[in-house]
Order: structure tokens, then C-alpha cells, then sequence
């Protein structure tokens, strides 16, 4: 089982996060098998779908180039465009396959592993340079198995190349008997299924070249448990500072509750333990809202603030505890206490006009709700 420098067993399995890594670094699974498949199929298949195409084509191009008379052959002015023409010619003429080529080798990647641009992978990598470490490489059992895949692939292609020949013998010597143009063409299509044939052997050794790679890759990337314990730790935080952070933020909220105990229109007590700060504008409220609350010293506090700011302060126990309890700070207080606030934001209201005109102050209402 593999082990890392500190000797511990590589037992689990990479995260997320590691397998990222490894991708940034340009580490994927990659066969090598599948994309030879897969290039070698599309090449036979094309060559035997525009194999009479692309005939037709070459042997128009071998028929001008043989057509050069002595004079056109040693003229400079002539031959060097003669030449250019005939170039573009053939790369026309092979231009479709070479593109379906080209297509599959891009796509072939993307059935294990997918495309990968990474920086990382071209910066030089020194300890490669190592001899021992390249000893260490050569006789790992890695290499034996690439070693023994090599092998197994020379004795399959080896195996369908000579059936194939051996097939198509008789074709083949027909091939110098037949007229150029249809022989050209024939032997393009010849080749074409030459390939589809070897690709097959090839798809066959892909077959079982794809799951050992992946297998290898995730044998790559295990991670010990101290590893893992290790990357959580630094994803997640340390304990102490995550707590460091929450009582930060608890702080913080404190601060901001703080500063709307001023603008309410009551505080609602327990009248010790617990103290809700309410707040209603007709204007912009549907109903009450609730700006700030606490138990025991956050109660306590906001009570202090509550009085150097001049807030009133309505004692009714039951509606506290409903408060605190089931409404959170900035939400609408709920329809089953509508009734209590109602009658505790009038008392406020009146209170305040009595004030202003100098008469009777109300006396407080009765308030009770269902805890």
C-alpha cells in the first residue's frame, strides 16, 4: 500500500479540493491507448469514405508533375511556382481527412480526463534530473506494466497487420496490374481499411488500458488521514478562530442592534431578564417590527440606551418572552400578537400626545398574550 515520506499508509481517497490541485498542475487521467484508437479509426474510416475523392485528386496532381517538360523542369522562373501550386494542390486534396484527423485527436481527450491548459505543467522540473530518482523510475512497477503494455500492443497490431496482408495479398499484387488512377484510388481505400481494422486492436487495448489509468490516477492522488484531517483544518479554520470570528460577528451585530434601540417606539420588558425594542411607521410598515432584543445584560443594555434616549418603557412579561422567542431581530412581529402590541403602541402614542399637551396621562392597559 502506498506511503508517503512519513511513512503513513495513503488510505483515503482524494478530496475535491485535491483533485483540483492535481488538475491545475496538469496531473489527469490520460490513455494514450483510447487517443491512438481513436485517431487510427478516424483516419481508416475517412480514407475509406473520401478515398475516391482524394485519389482522383493525387493522381491529377502526379499526372501534372509528370507532364513538366525538360525546359519547365530547369526553368527557376517556372518550377518554383509549379512547385508552390502543387503543394497547395496536395494539401487541398488532403485537407478533409487531416481535419477529421486533427478533430478526433482534439475530442479524444475529452472521454477521460478532459482538456487541460496548465501553466505549471511547462515550468521545468528540476528533480527529474535526479539519476536516482530516474533509476527509481525505470525499475518501478510502473514502468513494468507500461513496459508489458507495449509489448501486448507490438504483438496485437503486429498480429492484424499480417492477417490483414495476408487478406489482401491478392489485392495488393493487383494494385500494379490495374490502370494509375484506379489503382491510386484502390489503394487509398486499401489503406483506409487497413487502419479501421488495427484501430480495432486498438479500442481492445484502450478496453483495458482506460480503467487502469483511472485506477493509477486515484492510486496517485490517496492522501493519508493526517492529510485529510490536515486540508479540512485549513478549509474550515482552526476552532479558535473560527470562534474568535463568531464572537466577532456576534459583536458586531450587537453594535448594529444598538444603534436602532434610539429610533424605537418602546422597549417591552420582563421587566429584567428580557427586553424587546419595537418599532412601527404606518407610512412603511404592514406592521410592528422588532430592532433589537436580549436577555439578562443585552436586555440590560438596552434598557440603559433605551433611557438616555428617552424610549419608553412598557413592562408586560408575557409579551416579552413572546418576542424574544419567536421573532427575530428586524422581522414583522406575528398576527397572534397583533392585538397586544396594538394596545401597547396606543398606550405609547397617547402618552406622548398627553405629554406634549399637558393632560391626564392614560393609564396602562392590561396587555396579556397566550406564551
Amino acid at each position: 500500500m502506498a506511503e508517503n515520506e512519513d511513512g503513513q499508509e495513503k488510505t483515503e481517497s482524494a478530496t475535491p479540493k485535491r483533485r483540483e490541485e492535481a488538475r491545475r498542475k496538469g496531473q489527469i487521467p490520460r490513455s494514450r491507448d483510447l487517443s491512438a484508437a481513436a485517431v487510427l479509426m478516424t483516419a481508416g474510416v475517412a480514407l475509406s469514405a473520401l478515398g475516391g475523392r482524394l485519389g482522383s485528386d493525387l493522381h491529377g496532381l502526379m499526372s501534372r508533375g509528370l507532364s513538366l517538360t525538360r525546359d519547365q523542369a530547369m526553368d527557376d522562373a517556372q518550377l518554383l511556382p509549379t512547385l508552390a501550386s502543387a503543394a497547395l494542390d496536395g494539401l487541398l486534396a488532403c485537407l478533409p481527412v487531416l481535419g477529421l484527423i486533427l478533430l478526433a485527436a482534439l475530442l479524444a481527450p475529452l472521454v477521460l480526463g478532459g482538456w487541460s491548459f496548465s501553466t505549471e505543467a511547462l515550468l521545468p522540473q528540476f528533480n527529474r534530473l535526479n539519476p536516482l530518482a530516474g533509476l527509481k523510475r525505470m525499475f518501478a512497477m510502473r514502468s513494468l506494466v507500461e513496459l508489458l503494455k507495449a509489448l501486448a500492443k507490438f504483438g496485437v497490431v503486429a498480429l492484424i497487420a499480417v492477417l490483414v496482408l495476408w487478406k489482401d495479398a491478392s489485392a495488393l499484387l493487383a494494385l500494379g496490374r490495374e490502370p494509375t488512377a484506379q489503382a491510386i484510388i484502390h489503394a487509398v481505400r486499401l489503406s483506409g481499411g487497413s487502419l479501421i481494422l488495427i484501430s480495432t486492436g486498438m479500442l481492445l487495448i484502450a478496453g483495458f488500458d482506460v480503467p487502469y489509468q483511472l485506477w493509477q490516477y486515484a492510486k496517485q492522488l490517496k492522501m493519508t488521514r493526517e492529510e485529510v484531517r490536515r486540508e479540512m483544518k485549513e478549509s474550515e479554520g482552526s476552532p479558535e478562530i473560527k470562534g474568535r470570528i463568531r464572537q466577532l460577528q456576534q459583536q458586531q451585530a450587537r453594535q448594529r442592534m444598538m444603534q436602532d434601540v434610539p429610533k424605537a417606539d418602546v422597549i417591552v420588558t420582563n421587566p429584567t431578564h428580557f427586553a424587546v425594542a419595537l418599532r412601527y411607521d404606518e407610512k412603511r410598515m404592514r406592521a410592528p417590527v422588532v430592532v433589537a432584543k436580549g436577555v439578562d445584560l443585552v436586555a440590560a443594555r438596552i434598557r440603559e440606551v433605551a433611557t438616555e434616549h428617552s424610549v419608553p418603557i412598557f413592562e408586560a412579561p408575557p409579551l416579552a418572552r413572546v418576542l424574544y422567542k419567536n421573532v427575530d431581530i428586524g422581522a414583522e412581529v406575528p398576527a397572534s400578537v397583533y392585538v397586544a402590541v396594538a394596545q401597547v403602541l396606543t398606550y405609547i402614542f397617547q402618552l406622548r400626545t398627553a405629554r406634549r399637551s399637558g393632560a391626564q396621562p392614560p393609564p396602562p392597559p392590561v396587555v396579556s398574550v397566550t406564551e
